[in-house]
């Protein structure tokens, strides 16, 4: 039986409710993330928040250790390396027992405060609650590559990821147990879960300034998560590949049609050799870029095929352990 919120700041439900929390070194935000989702979920009569530490090189396993001790509805997964937020956060699900499952980051940019909300619209009937976060106090450049980053992925792929997306969401038991199922190595949560379908709502929030430290996405960071939305979402890159291979033929061919021409009937030769170097270090970047996606797709398959297990447990305090 699903009851209705009995409040904006807490949760008044029979419904079991399962936060995930994927966090690697977030030590310093962890107690205080902890305290404001106990608050939301203070009125709920059954919940559990599981943290899953991604190989974290400070303290963050130790105060999991505190806090779950003092907490019964607290659970934690410590990995044995640090996995990736995607693998984390599937970590999480594969673990969570409830009959919705929310997810958030451990940095308290996701308040914990939109959960209500978040119930509110899962119990109005739909089974994925996406955030969407809007531009405000996000950086320029950090705004401008995101844009172009979800234009260029949406116009790839065969469904649409809404700008702005990002992994606070609500997912119901349903979805959740689809996903469980789904056994891709190289995971990209924000384009799956579109290409899932199920009953969708996008509710837009302002992200909040990190609570302390630093983000882990550095650039080189975002651009691997980039080329792997990218990469996860469609297989059009290799068919534009071979399109622009076609036509880089075809030009190339007309070149060398119009080279034997100027030699044997105009009665000039070009003497000069910036032509040439222009045309094979266009020809030779197109390859190599060609390349590189070809190169893309052979890694995801050669991790696929491994089978390999997502992440390794090296600890965790889930009941019956």
């Amino acid at each position: 039986m699903r009851q209705s919120l009995g409040g904006a700041s807490t949760v008044k439900s029979v419904s079991t409710i399962s936060v995930v929390v994927p966090a690697f070194n977030e030590a310093q935000n962890l107690p205080r993330l902890i305290e404001r989702v106990q608050q939301v979920l203070s009125g709920a009569e059954d919940w559990e928040l599981i943290v899953v530490d991604d190989g974290s090189t400070d303290d963050t396993l130790q105060v999991l250790r505190s806090l779950a001790f003092a907490t019964a509805e607290i659970r934690y997964l410590s990995l044995t390396r640090n996995f990736g937020h995607q693998t984390a956060l599937r970590a999480g699900l594969d673990h969570a027992s409830g009959d919705c499952v929310i997810s958030l980051d451990a940095d308290l940019q996701h308040p914990p405060e939109l959960i209500p909300e978040m119930i509110r619209n899962w119990r109005a009937g739909n089974e994925v609650v996406n955030m969407i976060r809007t531009d405000a106090g996000v950086p320029l450049f950090k705004r401008l590559t995101s844009r172009f980053f979800y234009w260029l992925t949406n116009a790839i792929s065969d469904y649409r990821i809404e700008p702005g997306s990002s992994d606070f969401r609500l997912l119901d038991r349903r979805v959740v147990d689809v996903l469980r199922t789904i056994g891709e190595r190289s995971l990209f949560l924000r384009g799956l879960i579109p290409w899932l379908g199920f009953r969708q709502v996008n509710v837009a929030f302002t992200p909040a300034t990190r609570n302390a430290g630093s983000s882990k996405y550095n650039l080189m960071g975002m651009v691997r998560l980039a080329m792997l939305g990218l990469t996860s979402s469609s297989v059009r890159p290799l068919h534009i590949s071979t399109l622009i291979g076609a036509i880089m033929s075809v030009l190339a061919l007309l070149y060398a049609a119009y080279a034997l021409w100027a030699r044997f009937f105009s009665g000039t030769v070009i003497t000069g050799w910036t032509s040439l170097l222009i045309s094979v270090l266009l020809i030779g970047g197109i390859q190599l870029l060609m390349l590189g996606i070809i190169g893309e797709y052979v890694g995801r398959s050669l991790t696929e095929i491994k089978s390999r297990p997502l992440y390794v447990l090296r600890e965790h305090n889930l009941p019956g352990s």
